[in-house]
């Protein structure tokens, strides 16, 4: 008996080892299979005219009841608003269909729907000292048109960024004309958000009424995409009408993938960003390129996702933007996080939560500056 647990044992711990060497050396490959649509793109009409007058079409937006806007939430011992400040917000969530049934998620998928209302509720929610913050539901790409080159991703993209166009155009239009935006995505939401910037904020009188866009998840060109977007980077914690951007990773690094997925991409200026630096943001220091110990981490949001909830723990996580340009974290911070930890220690899901309490204070202090510059 002995010899044949010895046995088992060993089986066990060279499939481990294969395992653990195939992903390393044939992650690209495993991923494509596991999450890359099998089938041809299906292309989709047009919503309707309208369709995001229908309250239906947000996640989160003014007039709904409370307790049913993700965007509301707070965690346990946050600091709650005191009087709402006069911004209005616009935030495009991540990627939350993890299907590879079709190019794009429908609107009624139950699934990606609720996933989308925790990410807005984990994400969303350090801008909701505003008098609004509006969160649209679209028809994002899946998560497998972004492990792959094929046209159909392509098209997918282009689906879901008529589909958030659409529900932007509604927001300006019930937005006062007379109040600052700030405008907020992660992720796929990032993405998009970049080609928003360039089709409706940039060289537009509505650039001068963006007190800061977060742009985080995604890497934006300082050559090749940062001049298309019709605003600066924030280079300093006071300044208003800035872009801030950051993609966070714990040591020991590996960030392999991801260059190899941003050599692959092409600007917002048509040219290849492979070998352009991209934007690296500070959400503790406020800064470009900034550095700072745990110490001013005034609160990381460590999610419950069994119960919906969680709680801020400040002081534990630091950040560095390091001559990679990515936001370092130090080693792996001593918080329930590791469950979405992605390979080579990416914790591209917790870019926002980490630094929870320090983004609501950020956006508090840029809105306050766009108000001070236009008295």
């Amino acid at each position: 008996m002995a010899r044949k647990f010895l046995y088992v044992v060993a089986v066990c711990v060279v499939l481990f080892i294969l395992a653990r060497l195939a992903l390393i050396f044939y992650a690209e490959d495993l991923t494509e299979m596991a999450f890359v649509p099998d089938g041809p793109f299906r292309e989709r009409p047009a919503l309707a005219a309208g369709a995001y007058d229908d309250p239906k079409m947000w996640i989160a937006r003014p007039g709904m009841k409370k307790k049913d806007d993700p965007a509301q939430w707070l965690p346990a011992h946050a600091q709650g608003r005191t009087g709402a400040a006069k911004v209005s917000v616009f935030f495009i969530h991540p990627t939350s269909y993890m299907e590879k049934d079709d190019w794009n998620a429908s609107l009624d998928d139950a699934a990606s729907r609720e996933r989308a209302r925790i990410y807005v509720q984990t994400m969303a929610s350090p801008f909701n000292a505003a008098d609004a913050v509006w969160a649209p539901r679209y028809r994002q790409a899946a998560i497998g048109a972004f492990f792959t080159d094929r046209p159909e991703a392509g098209k997918a993209i282009d689906l879901a960024y008529r589909d958030v166009l659409a529900a932007f155009d509604v927001f300006i239009r019930n937005v006062p004309q007379d109040q600052p935006i700030v405008l907020a995505g992660h992720s796929q939401g990032a993405l998009l958000l970049r080609r928003l910037m360039r089709d409706r904020v940039a060289g537009t009188p509505l650039a001068g009424r963006i007190a800061a866009a977060y742009v985080v998840g995604w890497q934006v060109s300082a050559r090749h995409d940062l001049p298309a977007m019709g605003l600066p980077a924030c280079e300093t914690a006071a300044e208003s009408g800035c872009v801030m951007s950051w993609l966070t990773v714990a040591d020991p690094a590996d960030t392999s993938m991801l260059m190899k997925a941003y050599d692959r991409q092409t600007g917002l200026d048509g040219q290849p960003v492979r070998g352009s630096d991209f934007l690296c943001t500070n959400p503790l220091t406020g800064t470009r390129d900034g550095s700072s110990d745990a110490a001013p981490n005034t609160g990381t949001l460590v999610p419950d996702f069994k119960n919906g909830g969680g709680e801020l723990v400040e002081k534990v996580v630091p950040a560095a933007c390091e001559q990679d340009h990515f936001l370092h974290i130090g080693p792996p911070p001593k918080l329930d996080l590791a469950a979405f930890v992605l390979p080579g220690n990416n914790y591209h899901v917790y870019d926002l939560t980490l630094f929870w309490a320090n983004l609501r204070s950020d956006f508090a202090r840029r809105t306050a500056a766009w108000h001070e510059a236009h008295r």
